[in-house]
């Protein structure tokens, strides 16, 4: 058996990179571990390999919790995710990159694609991304866009609603989002700095290894089917159901307003570098109340 593809998605935050981990780990040719995010490579960069493990601890002691009083339908589910945060705990700790292509293409059978959805990827330098490139016979890049206002305003609800102990309180998402435009809140800000993700990402992969896609494409009617040919799996249709969805919290128009135009420059770089916008993306970049 011929080396399964390797799939990093890199990203965007809150562009349905969740939705998208979902979607392949179903697809009968791809074998995805339920740890979505790995913070493999940014935790070398970082040197935050300890923080990363203790993460892992964090959610397997939850998930074991779970197991008590879990119904007899989600055990196995349940089990399985133990089992995964398990195995990936040695894996974050050593730092070994055999490790980690083992731990992605344990149990992989007759699959196709193995991978790795870390949006966090997008911020490595050009320099890691080449050895990223690297580590494998066939590696691919995967990169998700998503509306500039509807992700920062999606992003900006998930950081209130976590700076409020899990409750989303209208004050502190319009605070957050006031320290977003102002400069303040600069890790929202990069995480939806498509520019300088695609220029890194233009620069450090060839291009027939890499696909970018508008993730209001991808939930339509055979939106998945650039994705299948690109990784060269059988074409699925997707759902538009949507994974890990916020508290919902509608945008003022004055909020709207500012966000699109301090996302100008996002909407039109996007313009140039795809060539074209989707619906979604024009009547919000164009619209003022």
């Amino acid at each position: 058996m011929t080396d399964p593809v390797v799939m990093f998605c890199t990203g965007a935050t809150k562009a349905g990179t969740s939705w998208l981990h979902e979607v392949l780990s179903d697809h009968p040719e791809c074998h995805f571990r339920s740890v979505k995010e790995l913070h493999y490579f940014d935790a070398l960069e970082h040197d935050q390999r300890e923080g990363q493990a203790a993460q892992i601890r964090k959610h397997t002691d939850i998930l074991r919790g779970r197991l008590e009083d879990a119904p007899a339908a989600r055990l196995a589910d349940i089990a399985r995710r133990i089992a995964d945060r398990e195995a990936w705990l040695p894996v974050i700790e050593r730092g070994n990159l055999q490790a980690y292509t083992g731990y992605l293409t344990d149990g992989v059978g007759k699959a196709r694609v193995v991978g790795d959805v870390t949006p966090a990827y997008a911020l490595l330098p050009e320099r890691r991304l080449r050895e990223m490139a690297a580590i494998a016979p066939d590696v691919r890049f995967v990169y998700l866009l998503r509306d500039p206002v509807a992700r920062l305003w999606s992003h900006v609800r998930m950081i209130a609603t976590r700076r409020g102990g899990g409750a989303l309180d209208p004050k502190r998402a319009r605070n957050v989002l006031r320290r977003t435009l102002g400069g303040e809140e600069t890790e929202i800000a990069v995480r939806g700095d498509y520019a300088a993700a695609l220029t890194r990402l233009d620069a450090a992969v060839s291009p027939q290894r890499r696909l970018v896609l508008f993730y209001e494409d991808a939930v339509a009617p055979g939106g998945l089917d650039p994705l299948c040919d690109f990784l060269g799996i059988g074409r699925v249709q997707g759902s538009d159901r949507r994974v890990h969805a916020g508290t919902r919290l509608d945008m003022t128009d004055e909020q709207r307003d500012k966000a699109r135009d301090w996302l100008a420059p996002q909407y039109d770089f996007v313009a140039r570098r795809m060539g074209r916008l989707p619906d979604a993306w024009e009547n919000s970049r164009g619209r003022r109340s």
